[in-house]
């Protein structure tokens, strides 16, 4: 996997998410000679009022790309971060990717409820199916236990 996993773009939700996704994706990156971009997308309403402002979506990330950027100086692995604004999430994501030049997207899918997702919509699906370039999708360390 090593040209596969030289830049991958990294989707982060939340400071768990991030957690669990560099637990999953540093190790291979690391053996490969990669680097890391943590993307962390705040979906924009379109028109509507967001839930949160600006500052706040801003700080929320700040949180959650010291986790990334704590994994990554343990594990030896150069990253970067990028705080997007899409009004499609899964568009931000392979936006940031073709931006940074990367070789590839990785995550680890969340814990969901298929009735939320039946609602809201599932990115880990639309991030597979709406994919452009490589989409590498790492198990969760913990799934074993």
């Amino acid at each position: 996997m090593g040209d596969l996993l030289e830049l991958v773009v990294v989707p982060v939700a939340s400071e768990a998410d991030a957690e669990t996704t560099m637990d999953a994706v540093l190790p291979r990156v690391r053996e490969a000679g990669g680097s890391v971009v943590a993307v962390h997308v705040v979906e924009k309403g379109g028109g509507t009022i967001d839930k949160a402002s600006v500052e706040q979506r801003e700080l929320y990330a700040e949180d959650v790309f010291a986790v990334v950027e704590d994994a990554c100086a343990d594990a030896g692995v150069a990253c970067e971060t990028d705080l997007r604004f899409a009004e499609d999430v899964v568009d931000g994501i392979f936006t940031a990717a073709r931006d940074h030049g990367a070789s590839a997207v990785a995550f680890t899918p969340r814990e969901s409820n298929r009735w939320l997702d039946l609602l809201a919509g599932d990115h880990a699906r639309d991030i597979v199916n709406r994919a452009d370039l490589p989409v590498v999708v790492f198990p969760a360390e913990d799934a074993d236990e």
